[in-house]
């Protein structure tokens, strides 16, 4: 693992180091949560861990339990199936519910549509497991 230079004014390490804080809690939520993605809010929290704290962002990044998502993501790009699948399901859920049950203008739906799509279309193109390195 590369060491962390950290060139930060000391303000915002602080306030980077805090929301490191909030993005952990809202990740460890998740876990218990259905509705709230645990990855994501982890993936913050490493990204402002490292711009704020070394011992915190190698804690975090070391891990047992989330760690190695964390890690999978850095090296090789990799999102989980599983976390496929319940992210595109999640959207999908989301645009019948505001489409079909809510007095939403017509101009917002496409938004978040197209929002929706983006995020789709990322999340699918990433892979789902690390390539063989024996692979051609």
């Amino acid at each position: 693992m590369e060491v962390i230079e950290i060139r930060t004014p000391r303000w915002r390490r602080v306030l980077l180091f805090g929301l490191g804080w909030v993005f952990f809690a809202l990740g460890v939520l998740g876990v218990f949560l259905p509705v709230l993605p645990t990855t994501p809010f982890m993936l913050l929290a490493l990204w402002c861990f490292a711009r704020s704290s070394r011992r915190f962002h190698h804690w975090l990044y070391t891990h047992r339990l989330f760690g190695p998502p964390l890690q999978r993501w850095q090296r090789h790009g990799v999102i989980p199936l599983s976390a496929k699948i319940i992210a595109v399901g999640a959207m999908s859920t989301s645009m019948v519910y505001v489409v079909g049950f809510t007095a939403a203008p017509w101009f917002a739906s496409a938004a978040m549509g197209l929002v929706c799509l983006i995020g789709a279309v990322y999340i699918l193109s990433r892979p789902h497991r690390i390539a063989r390195p024996d692979a051609p």
